[in-house]
């Protein structure tokens, strides 16, 4: 069993993964109303992505017998200033989680709690390819612009790699 402490802070990175997952829906609405579809896609994926991250979590604690307490998740930030100001935001807001998610690492270690160190240990790992993943966009829209010809590119890369993120996904019942 956990300490109470992991256990609040826990619940409160459920909260931000649950954040997480409006901001992405957030976005995914506004892509859409810009008629990038691919663009849309890819952030409901994601926004499936920390759905799971928050049950992963949630389990977690239900499994080491501790309380699960889920509090009000935050409106998702106003409207953005276009698909670059989307990612740039985006990638504002992965390294936010992966700065939280060190700090439950290092409670881990410090309350020399293994079994909730080596569980946080697929979120390190995660934020890694998030922010990498983040980042290779962004530089896309840098080299090929986030206009014309090269949003439209793009924006067919993110359909694709929605489908790919869909399709890995574990279904319900896993």
């Amino acid at each position: 069993m956990i300490s109470t402490e992991m256990a609040s802070r826990i619940n409160a990175q459920i909260n931000r993964e649950l954040f997480s997952a409006y901001f992405y829906l957030g976005l995914s609405a506004q892509a859409e109303s810009s008629n990038l579809a691919g663009t849309a896609a890819w952030f409901l994926a994601k926004h499936g992505e920390e759905m799971a991250h928050a049950l992963k979590m949630y389990r977690y604690l239900l499994d080491q017998d501790a309380t699960v307490e889920l509090e009000a998740v935050s409106a998702p930030p106003a409207k953005t200033a276009g698909i670059m100001d989307m990612f740039e935001r985006t990638l504002s807001h992965e390294r936010s989680v992966t700065s939280a998610i060190n700090d439950l690492v290092d409670h881990a270690a410090h309350e020399k709690d293994h079994a909730t160190h080596i569980f946080l240990q697929w979120f390190v790992t995660e934020q890694i390819e998030e922010e990498a993943t983040v980042n290779d966009i962004l530089g896309r829209l840098r080299l090929f612009g986030d206009q014309g010809q090269g949003l439209l590119m793009i924006d067919n890369e993110l359909a694709a790699a929605a489908k790919k993120i869909t399709a890995a996904a574990p279904t319900a019942a896993a």
